[in-house]
């Protein structure tokens, strides 16, 4: 019983909004949140009004002052919560790593599929969102064991636009100190790239079917303007391989990250 206890107080979470208030930008945004258990992917959150930060938090005794801010991709239009979100972070809370869920805004989805839309209007409200995590994880960084000068963020597919706009912001101060993004990159017009950037991770594999391209013209971006991003570019996966075992070489990009985050000096206290 002890041993069940002491296993369920390691996942504990808690959930706090992003914003003091509502949400700017979305202030007439009326609809409910919906939710669908089960999927083959795991839970999919649709109709996101209210961003939040579901803080996943390692043992005192083990943290190591590192936290990730993960932001779940799903076209704008949905959020993969389970397999690019929560699984990450009950993966990295064990390791000692603070982790941190953003439920970021997104597009109400009104039909079958992905709709055809300006993914720089889409992905504002996420980026604004996502910027905001930073902030309030380094306001509280002291209540959940984090030093503000090692909180890092990671996205996968829409989440690493996401993670993209808090990276390549013009207040080099507000960037996250590290950041991942995974099979995805800024998918509208290519910002401007600022040199000097946080160590940033990139991975894909080579048979991504959907934004193959936005991310070979993203790694060629930033290392025109002076960056060195860590890349891992897996022979297949797909796309959105998130946390899933598919028997490919892709199953392994999260040891990956660990390891360049052991060598950013972020694994230990």
């Amino acid at each position: 019983m002890i041993a069940l206890l002491l296993m369920a107080a390691s996942f504990q979470s808690q959930t706090v909004n992003v914003w003091p208030g509502v949400a700017p930008g979305s202030e007439r945004w009326t609809y409910e949140e919906r939710r669908v258990e089960d999927t083959p992917i795991g839970t999919v959150i649709f109709d996101v009004v209210t961003p939040t930060l579901t803080a996943y938090l390692p043992d005192r005794a083990k943290a190591t002052g590192t936290g990730v801010i993960i932001a779940p991709g799903g076209a704008f239009v949905a959020l993969a919560i389970d397999v690019e979100a929560n699984q990450l972070a009950r993966w990295l809370q064990e390791r000692g790593i603070a982790a941190f869920v953003l439920k970021y805004r997104i597009v109400r989805k009104l039909q079958d599929g992905i709709p055809q839309m300006d993914l720089d209007t889409a992905a504002r409200y996420g980026i604004a969102d996502g910027i905001q995590a930073v902030k309030l994880v380094r306001q509280r960084a002291g209540e959940w064991g984090v030093s503000p000068s090692r909180v890092g963020m990671i996205g996968f597919s829409a989440g690493a636009m996401v993670t993209s706009g808090a990276l390549l912001q013009a207040d080099s101060a507000a960037r996250p100190n590290f950041a991942a993004l995974i099979y995805g990159a800024p998918f509208g017009v290519m910002p401007e790239i600022p040199r000097s950037l946080p160590p940033t991770f990139l991975a894909w594999a080579q048979d991504d079917p959907l934004v193959l391209e936005h991310l070979v013209r993203f790694y060629g971006a930033l290392t025109a303007a002076g960056n060195k991003p860590e890349t891992h570019i897996f022979s297949a996966g797909g796309h959105g391989f998130g946390m899933r075992k598919q028997g490919t070489s892709s199953d392994h990009w999260v040891e990956d990250y660990y390891n360049w985050l052991d060598a950013q000096g972020l694994t230990k206290r």
